[in-house]
């Protein structure tokens, strides 16, 4: 049966970034599709309440959380070596975590920071989060898939690791230029070279029975104002952002035998963004 390619029973997923809005909805695919959700986070409250939430969804599910620092290789060994004693193996690594500069959240990276006075501080950070995070998760857990000759590395780029940012989304009506929020560079910078990261992986890995391929996500709703909703939705075909669980699907497509044939590819889902 076809839907049987679906089924992930049993295999361990580790995913970075596990405690925010789409890292749980990660984990939700995995356990649909009858998977044991590992939850990697810098924040332990944040694991803690998605632990909660996720445990009230799904009370009969296996769940387990390490806080870790994915810029630290030394933290993530560690965690490599405590899931392999509980379970044994490490069959999937959704590379998900970012310093995400959301409209709503106002996060440090995202404001009136021009591109011509963009922190240094600013972009290491980011760099260190979304994209050597990303290179050293795969080195580290990507070893483990390498000796088992089996395991699937997913990268989620964006729909801006296709297209650059329209800064004229986030602008608001009456501000000075200096005083315009844009969105950073380091977003770019990272979504762009997550999908060559994933190609590379792609043609390393590939006689070795490792997959690697990328989905490149549209925005979610999650309490944006009505004036930018209105400024991005122009720029959608389908003329709306995703909700939240529309994903799903698509990752539990991409880290089961569903996929089986594709490596190095990369999966856009926006609504038709990426089009015009």
């Amino acid at each position: 049966m076809v839907l049987d390619n679906y089924k992930i029973s049993g295999k361990t997923c580790l995913i970075t970034g596990g405690a925010g809005l789409l890292g749980q909805k990660h984990a939700e695919a995995v356990i649909e599709g009858g998977g044991i959700p590992v939850l990697l986070d810098i924040s332990q409250e944040a694991l803690n309440n998605a632990l909660a939430g996720l445990k009230e969804k799904y009370p009969d599910t296996e769940i387990s959380t390490h806080k870790v620092d994915i810029g630290n290789r030394g933290e993530l060994i560690r965690v490599r070596d405590d899931v392999l004693k509980k379970y044994g193996h490490i069959d999937i690594l959704i590379n998900n975590a970012a310093n995400n500069p959301k409209v709503e959240d106002k996060g440090a990276n995202f404001g009136n920071i021009r591109f011509d006075n963009f922190p240094l501080d600013l972009w290491n950070g980011d760099i260190l989060v979304g994209l050597t995070g990303a290179f050293l998760c795969a080195q580290v857990f990507g070893m483990v898939m390498e000796e088992q000759h089996s395991g699937v590395i997913l990268n989620i780029s964006s729909d801006l690791g296709i297209i650059a940012p329209d800064q004229r989304i986030y602008r608001k009506d009456g501000l000075e230029e200096k005083d315009q929020t844009i969105k950073p560079v380091t977003y770019s910078v990272i979504k762009h070279g997550l999908l060559g990261l994933t190609k590379y992986l792609a043609t390393y890995w590939a006689s070795q029975g490792i997959r690697v391929n990328a989905v490149c996500p549209g925005g979610v709703y999650n309490g944006q104002d009505e004036q930018f909703l209105g400024k991005l939705t122009n720029l959608i075909p389908m003329g709306r952002m995703a909700d939240k669980d529309e994903y799903k699907a698509t990752i539990l497509y991409l880290i089961s035998d569903a996929s089986s044939y594709m490596t190095g590819a990369t999966l856009i889902v926006d609504g038709g963004r990426t089009c015009w």
